[in-house]
């Protein structure tokens, strides 16, 4: 597993990895480097049985202000088309485990655009979230568009990419861009006590439910309804669904195995 001072990683719970931006003097800017670091340690986390669920954070004064402009200042259509950062936000998105992002401070541009890519998003009270990008002639790069339309609607999407402004956390809670908001000093125990509950959880069934929430987003109800029982029909031939039910019947917790 790749780790670098920008960029730094942690276990603060069992089963819990957590990612923390660590470019203080750009604001978190968030360079072709990091993002591959990210990549790269998503990419580590998949294959690690170890890790059941990732918490992505820029520490306790801010998540990240955007993009490094100064590298999209020499951006050219060509090297735009082909820049290496498309590939690293597939990786990002594609990472199959939950992740929580932990958010403090700004969170605008690709920042916002990173917490979007997390399933459950616990902002601090003084967080700001916001896709400026059409402050510089362009528009968002990495999904703001897309995402921002789909978790806010389009009203919101619309306001916010076209004026510049932000979000507090509360009017991104509202909005349902933001699972929860807690106190600014709280927000990392808060997600690691959650991660802990989700790691808790039979593996499988956790991987399957996140890939069918997803999924309802781009098919139909029908279709979805179809995945979704498919995946039910599965899990029940699971070792981890027996122990569920008799843990219940028994009444004592249940002890999974991912299997």
């Amino acid at each position: 597993m790749t780790e670098s001072t920008d960029l730094l990683i942690d276990t603060p719970a069992p089963r819990v990895r957590r990612l923390t931006l660590n470019r203080p003097a750009a604001r978190n800017a968030l360079s072709t480097a990091q993002l591959g670091l990210l990549g790269d340690a998503f990419d580590a986390a998949t294959d690690d049985d170890a890790v059941s669920v990732v918490i992505l954070t820029g520490g306790e004064k801010i998540f990240a202000a955007g993009a490094d402009i100064k590298e999209l200042a020499s951006s050219t259509p060509v090297t735009a088309l082909l820049d290496a950062r498309v590939a690293h936000w597939q990786r990002i998105r594609r990472f199959p485990k939950p992740v929580i992002a932990a958010v403090c401070g700004y969170a605008l541009g690709g920042g916002c655009e990173l917490a979007m890519h997390a399933d459950i998003t616990i902002a601090g009270q003084g967080a700001r979230f916001g896709q400026p990008e059409l402050n510089l002639g362009v528009v968002p790069g990495a999904g703001g568009t897309q995402r921002l339309a789909r978790i806010a609607g389009q009203q919101i999407a619309m306001k916010l990419i076209l004026s510049g402004e932000t979000l507090t956390a509360a009017e991104a809670h509202a909005c349902g861009l933001v699972a929860e908001v807690v106190p600014d000093g709280e927000v990392s125990a808060r997600a690691v006590a959650l991660a802990v509950k989700i790691s808790e959880k039979p593996a499988l069934a956790v991987r399957l439910a996140k890939e069918l929430v997803l999924a309802s987003r781009d098919m139909p109800l029908e279709h979805g309804l179809q995945f979704e029982r498919k995946a039910f029909s599965t899990l029940v031939a699971t070792e981890d669904f027996r122990e569920g039910v008799d843990a219940f019947i028994e009444k004592r917790s249940a002890i999974f195995k991912g299997r």
